[in-house]
């Protein structure tokens, strides 16, 4: 994104990717944190994506649509997403703008969303899909 220090990390754990967001990305650096993510996806075959926001306590409108639209764009690649580590403020302004989470699934934290890629555990259904168990 930048010379400095790494503001995303995306790990590579089995099948799934795992990219943490460690402060706030400015609209240039969130498209390409999307295009990198979406060609990693590609790279490594994955079926998962977690994608941790809890270093961010703020998440604007364009944020959340762009982490709504690289969740339908790693669907159309073949994997599921998960958004862990929404802060309280976040999902509170989330709901007041009327801004939903589209096909990626939520967890409370990593371990839940790793559960959940793995097939260990149910989520809430995302917006507008019907709930159930991964195989």
């Amino acid at each position: 994104m930048n010379d400095g220090p790494a503001l995303v990390s995306i790990l590579r754990q089995g099948e799934n990717l795992i990219a943490s967001i460690h402060t706030a990305l400015d609209d240039a650096e969130m498209v390409r944190f999307q295009r990198d993510l979406i060609e990693q996806i590609g790279q490594h075959r994955s079926r998962g994506v977690i994608i941790d926001v809890a270093a961010l306590d703020v998440l604007d409108s364009f944020g959340a649509r762009t982490l709504r639209s690289l969740a339908e764009m790693a669907r159309l690649r073949g994997a599921e997403t998960v958004l862990v580590g929404i802060q309280p403020d976040v999902a509170f302004t989330m709901v007041e703008l009327g801004l939903g989470t589209g096909t990626a699934h939520t967890a409370l934290d990593l371990e839940e969303g790793l559960a959940y890629l793995n097939g260990t555990q149910s989520l809430p259904a995302p917006d507008g899909v019907e709930p159930h168990f991964r195989p």
